[in-house]
């Protein structure tokens, strides 16, 4: 494959510019997440936690994501902290929900995605950056300039504003959304917010039309949306749900199916999703998705 149209924001370095002033616009009146929480993000924080400058837990080079986002030499991963979600299973609370990071400058942020790329990364893998959209452009402006010249990956909750999203179009090349419910009762009352179905799917149709369907290059992820589905325990209804919902979106959408559930955070409080997911469980998962004729990836 001729990978010269990847990644994609080298054809946008003028655009780019335009972009990161629309975005800055909006933390006037914060609307890029669900929430919408409309805080003045210059002299405040949101209901996330975040205010002016991005807040990062760390970055490294990272060997557990999916194969093709891995790969080999690791994916260049930078943790935000803060969160759109209050997940009550979240595995990374300390970092999206206690906050556990530091401010960071814009010039910072981008010596971190060089430092990444020269590390060997595949690519520059943003986990949680929803609410950190104009910080991230206007960090990647000078990464770019300064030599930037790999894929970015969005890695979210599923909980972004389509308007938004729209400020990535031709930017972000590769998307790692999570599809966490079906059911609207079971995502107010494990991640505390209303409208997430909704919200989740006019977002992955967004992400779809910009990407397409996920596209490896020697074993390497290059372009494309790739879905995340935590199975979580007692719900395979919602599982099932979520599969019918991708199977809509495109009959060749990848899905990465997730089996490692278990309780943390404030899952014990409810007595439901306090346990580990049963091997049953997730076979019963994989069978519905098998039954769509969906692929992608399955734990062992």
């Amino acid at each position: 494959m001729n990978n010269v149209n990847y990644p994609g924001y080298l054809n946008l370095k003028e655009e780019l510019h335009k972009r990161i002033e629309e975005g800055y616009s909006i933390l006037r009146r914060c609307t890029l997440c669900g929430r919408k929480c409309k805080s003045d993000r210059f002299t405040q924080k949101g209901v996330c936690g975040g205010g002016l400058l991005p807040s990062i837990s760390s970055y490294n080079l990272h060997f557990g994501e999916e194969p093709p986002i891995s790969g080999k030499s690791g994916s260049g991963t930078i943790f935000f902290t803060g969160c759109s979600l209050s997940c009550v299973f979240c595995q990374n609370y300390p970092i999206s929900q206690y906050r556990i990071g530091n401010e960071t400058s814009i010039e910072k942020l981008a010596e971190y995605m060089l430092s990444l790329e020269h590390e060997g990364a595949h690519n520059i893998n943003l986990v949680t950056p929803t609410h950190y959209v104009p910080q991230i452009l206007a960090s990647l402006e000078i990464a770019i300039e300064r030599g930037l010249s790999i894929p970015i990956v969005y890695n979210t909750g599923g909980y972004d504003s389509p308007e938004t999203l729209r400020l990535l179009r031709g930017i972000v090349d590769i998307y790692l959304p999570d599809a966490k419910y079906s059911d609207e009762q079971l995502a107010f009352k494990y991640s505390g917010v209303r409208g997430y179905v909704n919200v989740n799917r006019k977002a992955i149709c967004e992400m779809h039309s910009q990407v397409g369907d996920f596209i490896v290059d020697n074993g390497i992820a290059v372009k494309g949306i790739l879905v995340r589905h935590l199975v979580l325990p007692t719900h395979i209804e919602n599982a099932k749900g979520v599969l019918q919902f991708l199977e809509s979106v495109s009959p060749n959408v990848k899905i990465s199916l997730m089996g490692q559930y278990f309780p943390c955070n404030r899952a014990k409080d409810y007595i439901e999703i306090n346990r580990k997911l049963s091997i049953g469980e997730y076979k019963e998962a994989i069978s519905i998705m098998h039954s769509l004729s969906l692929e992608g990836y399955i734990q062992e």
